[in-house]
């Protein structure tokens, strides 16, 4: 499938992530947390062997095999990690994780999981200050810790990526954000759109105006030598068609006070754009397998699929009906009409999250099928 002549990859034999949620069990508690996580790990964990088998399942894709990223809650807390970890590397598949800055993310684990072999770790910063970073993971000092283990993984030369959720409470410090993680060293950005489900059910996201705001923003960010990507915005794809072909078309106020202070901060959108033209959807192109064995399209998408103890992880990807449907974006309302949806698609979760189908339209987006990009405007309060 095509849109604007950008060919959109073909996702229907495999993914190319596998994200496993090793366990729930995590020491902080993040009030946004997709999972809900607590302090032990729930009843029904994947066991040892059963995490084996997982593994061999995913290399069952062929090769080269998905990516597998260790996530949770928090994956350190498995005593079992760096064995699963040599299991994937002697079957052949690249793995990433994504550990909790806890007081066990020392260097010491650090090196052992740069050793181990991980392509990579995110760990999540959500603030430019201690004061607005530690009252979303309600621990004091997160923020200081997580400096120091970007610093730590820098300077062993393990590859680390940071992570930031965009909620109403930070949305201003995002310039500020990006400016710090740079100056350290951080290569890649992934800011997450929030999903009202776990605990951050309990927030508010932000507007789908200041989410067209931080999109462009995101795009400037992404012309200053830094790889941007996000997670639940999809539609960042569409923004970056529009900038590439209109120029500046956005005049939020939001946008605006982002763009100007990332030019006072000294970096000036003149390079060429890292976000992809084309990536992945929920269940096209990424598949989820929670802590118990069941497999969801995403992280966010709690659509049940299966289970890894009784059925093929391959089968359920390869044969899933509703992943059949997102793939061949057979949506309803306005993301069905829209002419960027192969490319785009929109958030699958946060459908899911509004109108409890999987197939509506994206509530966060402001675009209008048929619209010129010319004539996208408005004025943000505040």
């Amino acid at each position: 499938m095509h849109g604007y002549g950008v060919a959109r990859p073909d996702f229907r034999s495999k993914p190319v992530l596998v994200f496993w949620e090793t366990t729930r069990a995590c020491p902080l508690a993040c009030r946004h947390c997709r999972a809900s996580a607590i302090r032990d790990p729930m009843p029904g964990e994947l066991s040892t062997a059963e995490g084996m088998r997982l593994i061999d399942s995913v290399a069952a894709f062929g090769t080269p095999a998905p990516l597998i990223v260790f996530t949770g809650g928090d994956p350190m807390v498995r005593k079992d990690l760096f064995v699963l970890m040599d299991h994937a590397r002697s079957a052949g598949i690249r793995f990433a994780a994504s550990p909790a800055v806890s007081q066990g993310l020392d260097r010491h684990a650090l090196e052992r999981l740069r050793d181990a072999g991980v392509t990579s770790i995110s760990v999540s910063l959500d603030g430019a200050c201690s004061d607005t970073h530690d009252r979303i993971r309600n621990v004091e000092g997160t923020f200081d810790a997580t400096l120091r283990v970007i610093r730590e993984s820098v300077s062993i030369g393990l590859s680390i990526q940071v992570n930031t959720t965009v909620m109403r409470s930070n949305i201003d410090e995002l310039a500020r954000i990006f400016h710090l993680i740079k100056s350290m060293g951080v290569r890649t950005w992934e800011v997450f759109f929030l999903i009202r489900v776990g605990r951050g059910a309990e927030l508010e996201d932000i507007a789908p105006s200041d989410s067209e705001s931080v999109c462009n923003f995101l795009y400037d960010a992404s012309m200053c030598g830094m790889t941007v990507r996000t997670v639940e915005a999809p539609f960042i794809r569409r923004v970056a068609m529009m900038r590439a072909s209109a120029g500046r078309y956005w005049h939020g106020i939001a946008y605006e006070r982002l763009s100007a202070e990332l030019m006072s901060l000294g970096h000036t959108p003149d390079g060429k754009s890292s976000i992809a033209p084309v990536g992945t959807l929920d269940g096209d192109g990424i598949i989820f397998v929670a802590y118990d064995g069941t497999v969801h399209p995403g992280g966010f998408l709690p659509v049940v699929l299966g289970n890894v103890r009784d059925a093929s992880l391959v089968g359920m990807y390869r044969g899933s009906a509703p992943l059949t449907k997102i793939r061949d974006r057979e949506f309803v309302g306005r993301c069905n009409d829209c002419e960027y949806k192969a490319v785009c698609g929109g958030s699958r979760a946060r459908a899911y999250a509004s109108s409890s189908n999987a197939l509506g339209s994206d509530p966060a987006c402001v675009h209008e099928p048929g619209a010129r990009a010319s004539g996208a405007s408005t004025t943000i309060e505040g």
